[in-house]
């Protein structure tokens, strides 16, 4: 697979479009004499200060919580995120977007990276990165780059795209005194498991705010540990959808920034490189498996549920249906981490194909195999 094959099998797997400056209509089925189109056009690289200005000054954000949609990212910005966020390995890193809202769409033109020192565990910027921030904008201004900060990432490696208490409080923090604001999670470890950028774009409720009573759009994995900092918060922010774009003139750039990421991926394994992830997985999962089994075993030798009263209880029926949707997420959890790890043996059998041909004929053996396992694991 050559660097251009791979980087178009990238942009397929997360959904980016290229737009030019003539971007065909798409004929509306509601009604023939409309012509909309889902593609964004090459009016997104134009930046219209009055009409931004003017948007700033009404805040429609303040009266509606839900007043953003949709977020727009150029695929220079997601790459920028996804090579820094690996570049800090396990440890979390932060770094700031560039961009404009357009409506209730807030898009994102690029990011860099933030001077600051990040944990396992939370990141946070000081004064030093302060200081940078504001001296980057300024210059970019100078040279004709008109886009304002409209946002902040950063990474959680390992355990998904959500927001921790501590995001929850500096996200909120943002929006209060930085409006129009994002709050972007990245997950480099799990990006690298699964060959599609691991993120999430989110906007948290104004404090007094009463969020409505509904589970999460999408089913994720969060590790035992986290749960209950998960479970707190969840219902303070919601996740905005991303939509991914690049335009000709953007080619070169990727290319630049692609060949460092290809050939960081090309030599690197993600069995070897997610090596204590993937324990990490499966010592979380047998965490899980072994409280799931308490908990049920506690609920069948309970004496008010059994009899011939048992079924008519209050709560026995819910208390079932829990336990049922606790396993099928355990069921998910399983058969993602075993899709994950049958690709990465895949990909090293490729790998080992494309550079030692000598064990061709061995290897062609062992990825059909792999292949049929994967197919079979996928079928769960």
């Amino acid at each position: 697979m050559s660097t251009e094959d791979a980087r178009r099998r990238w942009e397929m797997e997360n959904n980016i479009q290229t737009i030019s400056t003539a971007t065909p209509a798409v004929v509306s089925v509601a009604n023939p004499a409309v012509a909309t189109s889902d593609a964004p056009d090459d009016g997104i690289y134009k930046y219209d200060n009055a009409a931004v200005t003017a948007q700033i000054n009404a805040k429609p954000w303040a009266r509606d919580p839900h007043y953003f949609k949709q977020v727009k990212m150029s695929a220079i910005a997601l790459l920028k995120m996804v090579m820094h966020a690996r570049a800090g390995g396990t440890i979390e890193v932060m770094g700031l977007m560039l961009g404009k809202v357009q409506g209730n769409t807030m898009i994102v033109m690029d990011s860099f990276a933030l001077p600051v020192e990040g944990t396992e565990t939370r990141v946070n910027a000081g004064f030093a990165a302060n200081e940078y921030m504001v001296d980057y904008i300024n210059v970019i201004h100078q040279v004709g780059r008109m886009e304002n900060a409209i946002g902040w990432y950063h990474s959680h490696p390992g355990y998904g795209c959500w927001l921790s208490g501590i995001d929850v409080s500096t996200q909120l923090t943002y929006q209060q005194y930085q409006e129009p604001w994002l709050a972007v999670v990245v997950d480099p470890t799990r990006t690298i498991s699964a060959g599609k950028v691991e993120i999430g774009a989110f906007r948290t409720y104004p404090s007094d705010y009463k969020a409505p009573d509904e589970g999460p759009s999408q089913y994720q994995s969060i590790p035992l540990a986290k749960i209950e900092d998960f479970g707190v918060h969840c219902k303070a922010y919601y996740p905005v959808p991303i939509q991914y774009f690049k335009s000709s003139l953007d080619s070169h750039l990727l290319d630049l920034l692609w060949h460092k990421y290809w050939v960081s991926t090309l030599s690197s394994s993600s069995i070897l490189t997610n090596a204590t992830y993937i324990s990490g997985q499966l010592a979380d999962l047998a965490d899980k498996l072994e409280q799931a089994e308490i908990q049920i075993n506690q609920g069948r030798h309970h004496p008010m549920l059994h009899g011939p009263t048992a079924a008519s209880m209050p709560g026995a029926d819910t208390k079932t249906k829990k336990e049922d949707s606790q396993l099928g997420k355990l069921t998910k959890d399983c058969a993602k981490t075993a899709i994950e790890h049958v690709n990465g043996i895949m990909s090293q059998i490729m790998k080992d194909m494309l550079f030692n041909p000598t064990t061709a004929i061995s290897t062609t053996t062992t990825a059909s195999t792999t292949t049929a396992s994967s197919a079979a694991i996928q079928r769960l």
